[in-house]
């Protein structure tokens, strides 16, 4: 009987009236699903930055605007030195993160810049250190300046795993870029002083009274007398942010950032300058992806009160909750560079490429001050494979960064040789 009744069941087949039905009311659950999706799409906030289109078309339109500007600081040289230093100069110091066992490194770096600047204009240097300075690092760094010299201590929270950090995760991701060849990827070290150079050295109470900061790295070159004062010359001319290289990064050390920064900008258009030019570091050929352009932030002179900005600090702790600096290898220098991209307008930044600089493999000379500088001129594109070689995989920008951030004629090329038209700068 039970074969019966279940052979049946198995003859039963529903009615055309029935299947009809049901179909219809899948189809239409279907269409009520993507109905949702769309409209809560279309009601997220809009980012108040131009389309991938126009970033795009900006990138096509540059090789016929005009070349960026840059301004020209007036020289000092003829100025007695008592008279220097008698002049009101901005509340600045020359900052640096350095350990006790890079005396050495920061010895040949205060000799080079003392020399060629701050002999005649005695900023104070400010070292930080993650652990206390001993007393051979202070005595041979005090007997190499007649500037004042203070020793300050990281806070343990500046320097330390945040507590929203999956540990394990976190030495995963030291093994990985380890692996891989990423630079220093498997430097714990490496990753808080990353960290602490985009978030937390300007919230130090030393530098409460201070407006500007030079940084500097140990073992650093500096091949050209400075003649004038560069943050007089930041002051005078309401700048923000001054750099000495822009160049291609490896982009496997931060391949979430631009994302999220993206995510950012659409939870917070309020805060993109209305003069903001993101065509620079936008690649037209890659779905208007970060081209990996930044400031080479080794060298920097910037103003602290930006860095302190409620700006800033949102963007800052919006990334850093994301975990890239332990979780990728972000680094400070693309941070830096899409903060001033999206919070400064471009005539808020300055090139400062007068001022010749080496830090390792990376070196910049100008062109035609032969009578200041003790290296051989480089070309204006000198940088822009050595972080991130011509042979390597990753998507290379149109131009070269600096030329990208330059614009205009900067770009043009010569139709039958495929050289660039502008090769030098103004100094």
């Amino acid at each position: 009987m039970f074969d019966s009744v279940y052979s049946q069941y198995l003859r039963f087949r529903p009615s055309r009236v029935y299947t009809r039905a049901v179909q219809w009311a899948g189809l239409t659950f279907v269409a009520l699903i993507v109905l949702v999706f769309a409209l809560h799409r279309h009601l997220q906030p809009s980012v108040a930055t131009p389309s991938y289109a126009a970033l795009n078309d900006a990138v096509y339109q540059a090789h016929n605007q005009i070349a960026f500007q840059p301004l020209v600081p007036s020289s000092d040289k003829d100025v007695p030195l008592e008279v220097l230093r008698a002049r009101p100069k901005p509340k600045a110091a020359l900052i640096s993160l350095v350990r006790n066992s890079e005396i050495e490194g920061i010895e040949l770096s205060m000799r080079h810049l003392e020399a060629r600047f701050n002999h005649k204009y005695n900023y104070p240097w400010i070292f930080f250190n993650d652990v206390p300075f001993d007393d051979d690092f202070k005595a041979r760094t005090k007997n190499l300046t007649n500037a004042e010299c203070h020793y300050v201590l990281i806070p343990e929270e500046h320097w330390s795993l945040p507590p929203w950090i999956d540990e394990s995760r976190f030495i995963s991701s030291l093994e990985y870029l380890g692996a891989i060849g990423v630079g220093k990827g498997w430097m714990i070290s490496y990753r808080h002083m990353c960290r602490w150079n985009s978030g937390f050295f300007y919230k130090h109470p030393i530098l409460d009274d201070y407006d500007w900061y030079w940084r500097v790295e140990p073992d650093v070159h500096f091949f050209c007398d400075i003649d004038y004062d560069p943050f007089a010359f930041m002051e005078e001319n309401n700048l923000k942010y001054g750099f000495n290289m822009n160049i291609l990064d490896d982009a496997r050390s931060f391949p979430s950032m631009w994302r999220q920064t993206q995510e950012f900008m659409g939870d917070y258009p309020e805060l993109i300058h209305p003069d903001a030019d993101l065509s620079w570091i936008i690649d037209h050929r890659n779905d208007g992806e970060y081209n990996n352009c930044q400031f080479f932030s080794n060298f920097e002179i910037g103003s602290l009160d930006f860095f302190r900005s409620k700006t800033y600090n949102t963007y800052f702790d919006y990334i850093d909750r994301k975990g890239g600096f332990f979780y990728e290898r972000f680094g400070d220098a693309p941070l830096h560079t899409l903060a001033i991209v999206l919070f400064l307008s471009k005539k808020e930044t300055h090139f400062f490429r007068d001022i010749g600089y080496q830090h390792d493999i990376n070196r910049q000379c100008p062109a035609n001050l032969f009578d200041k500088c003790s290296c051989e001129p480089t070309v204006l594109d000198e940088n822009f494979y050595k972080l991130v070689p011509m042979e390597s995989p990753q998507k290379k920008p149109d131009d070269s960064c600096i030329r990208l951030w330059l614009g205009g004629e900067w770009l043009d090329k010569d139709e039958k040789t495929g050289e660039y038209l502008k090769s030098g700068y103004s100094f």
